[in-house]
């Protein structure tokens, strides 16, 4: 497996994997991801299976920002995007079914932690479901409870914070 940032080529691989990923309500548009990746392709953590054609079979993705908490007007305004910010908000962690339960989302996240910990950054923010709370306390997160900043596809999000 090949990790590497995005390009603007990667939209279609990217949109497609979003599409498998998350229901309609809550998948960002292909429109929203070429937005997203004009503001902070350095922000998308790509990960290519090289015996399958190069094939996208994971990412992680968000942006920098000085707010503490996420909202869902930063899913929806790239234009946010700080590069001197102090926290690294996670919007996304996709990994098609087809790679699942492989550690591959794993590997990703541990990369974007690395790469905000290289960065100065405070640390990283995340909203997730019940059901992922456990899974994201591994890699250091700490649930703050339930969010009332984010209503995202008319779910429950739980806000968490890994903080170097």
């Amino acid at each position: 497996m090949i990790i590497r940032t995005a390009t603007i080529d990667d939209l279609p691989q990217i949109a497609a994997v979003e599409s498998e990923c998350f229901p309609p309500a809550e998948a960002a548009t292909k429109e929203e991801f070429a937005d997203r990746l004009i503001h902070y392709a350095n922000h998308f953590w790509l990960m290519f299976d090289e015996q399958n054609h190069n094939k996208l079979v994971a990412f992680v993705d968000g942006f920098v920002t000085n707010e503490p908490d996420l909202t869902d007007e930063m899913y929806e305004k790239a234009s946010l995007h700080d590069e001197t910010g102090a926290w690294q908000m996670i919007f996304g962690v996709n990994t098609i079914p087809a790679y699942r339960r492989r550690g591959l989302a794993g590997e990703l996240l541990e990369r974007a932690i690395e790469d905000a910990r290289k960065q100065g950054r405070k640390g990283l923010v995340l909203t997730c479901k019940g059901a992922l709370i456990h899974y994201y306390a591994k890699f250091g997160f700490q649930n703050e409870g339930v969010t009332d900043k984010s209503v995202h596809g008319d779910a429950v999000w739980n806000q968490m914070r890994l903080t170097f």
